[in-house]
């Protein structure tokens, strides 16, 4: 037998530090092949380590929220053969980090993964009888796949709620049905509504949240924000999308009221270039950009995230729409590479149906402005002395004073408002 040790990954642009975010294996467990093992954070996104090796878990070379150098050791496999390192230089790593478990005769690696599998229907049963929830941290993120993970957004079902049964307790389906089977008060954990609690949690601030929280931190402090709200008349717009969708939704995709908006901010911001703009306050240089990268903000199982949908201004609305719906899907399923996540040049923020009557959103730095859409509702309105009943939307948006003045501000949402408004205007050139 020998140990694989595996190190701290170079992921490049620079970047000698990363924070470990969350294990998804623990000492002792048997690993394959292209499993992740453990998810990393940088700067700019969530990058999965997987194991190049089969074999056992022997030793973690850190804790979840701990800032690790590049070419430290992450994690140490013991494998069929001699491995890569030598056994005195490991010893030494061991018992700095966890001390192994006295090994134990192993049967081939291929012996290994059968048994894995093998064993798996055998657990199921005792899962789906009696199956408790897990107490995960709030930021823990489990092991699923993306089917699973849709399977329990579409369930309403808390992922980190749910025991896996699979390798490395990765969530199955079957772990989903066995959940549901066991009914709302089970899986709550309260049979008396009315009781007395004194629990307390304490959370670690760690992985998406340590970055998200730092960078409003540092949006709120250095930037001179200003937010304007405008309310529009969305009927027209409204109309128009669901033609579309009736006519071209089954060859080309259903239309959503985002790409109308990205439509909007692109056709606006050809009279604004002050607004699609990046600061650097430390160098005192404002960057006008040409090319619209627009920034949808996507909330996942780790936090809000922000894909970017980049040139919008040289894509058609279906393309818009298609581009949104794949990062949108990459990002929930933690799968958005650090280029989808960075570079944006203004930023869409929409919590759809949720989307209350106003906000305050917060930039995106280096940023100087973002557009905040609010939920859409029927109201009756004044037009030509008639009482008509009409679909209204808020957008609330916010800008940096720094840079953008308040009539600029106020200018740009109105362009928007007339573009949406009017939306044949959006299609001419």
């Amino acid at each position: 037998m020998g140990t694989h040790v595996i190190k701290m990954p170079d992921i490049g642009e620079g970047i000698a530090e990363v924070e470990l975010s969350v294990w998804h294996v623990k000492v002792g467990d048997l690993v394959v092949e292209d499993q992740v093992l453990a998810d990393v954070m940088t700067d700019k996104a969530m990058v999965d380590i997987p194991s190049p090796v089969h074999g056992k878990v022997i030793s973690l070379g850190g804790e979840p929220g701990e800032v690790m150098a590049v070419g430290s050791i992450l994690i140490s496999i013991e494998v069929e053969g001699a491995g890569n390192t030598r056994e005195s230089a490991l010893s030494a790593v061991v018992e700095e980090v966890a001390p192994a478990p006295a090994p134990a005769p192993a049967p081939k690696v291929e012996a290994k993964a059968a048994q894995m599998v093998e064993t798996k229907p055998a657990a199921k049963p005792a899962v789906a009888a009696a199956q408790a929830p897990v107490a995960r941290e709030a930021d823990d993120r489990p092991l699923a796949s993306p089917a699973v993970r849709k399977h329990a957004l579409d369930a309403g079902i808390q992922l980190r709620l749910v025991q896996g049964s699979g390798p490395a307790g990765r969530i199955l389906h079957e772990d989903l049905d066995a959940y549901l089977l066991q009914g709302p008060a089970q899986n709550s954990g309260a049979s008396n509504p009315y009781a007395e609690r004194n629990d307390e949690q304490q959370i670690p601030v760690i992985g998406m949240r340590r970055k998200i929280a730092q960078r409003m931190q540092d949006a709120t402090r250095r930037a001179a924000h200003f937010s304007y709200v405008e309310e529009i008349d969305v009927t027209a717009l409204d109309e128009l999308r669901v033609h579309l969708n009736e006519k071209h939704g089954a060859t080309r995709g259903k239309l959503t009221l985002l790409p109308f908006l990205v439509r909007a901010m692109v056709v606006a911001l050809r009279d604004y270039p002050q607004i699609n703009a990046r600061y650097d306050d430390e160098a005192q240089v404002i960057t006008r950009l040409g090319a619209v990268h627009v920034g949808v903000a996507t909330q996942s199982d780790v936090g809000l995230m922000v894909p970017v949908v980049r040139h919008a201004e040289a894509r058609n609305l279906w393309g818009t729409a298609q581009e949104i719906n794949r990062l949108a899907n990459a990002a929930r399923n933690g799968k958005a590479s650090r280029d989808e996540l960075s570079g944006s040049s203004i930023t869409l923020t929409s919590l759809g149906a949720l989307g209350g009557i106003v906000s305050t959103p917060v930039l995106n730095l280096p940023e100087v402005a973002i557009v905040g859409v609010n939920r859409i509702v029927e109201r009756p309105m004044v037009i030509k002395g008639q009482i008509v009943i009409r679909k209204m939307m808020n957008l609330s948006s916010s800008f940096d004073h720094r840079v953008v003045d308040g009539m600029d501000a106020a200018q740009f949402i109105q362009a928007i408002r007339g573009l949406l408004e009017q939306p044949a205007s959006l299609f001419l050139e």
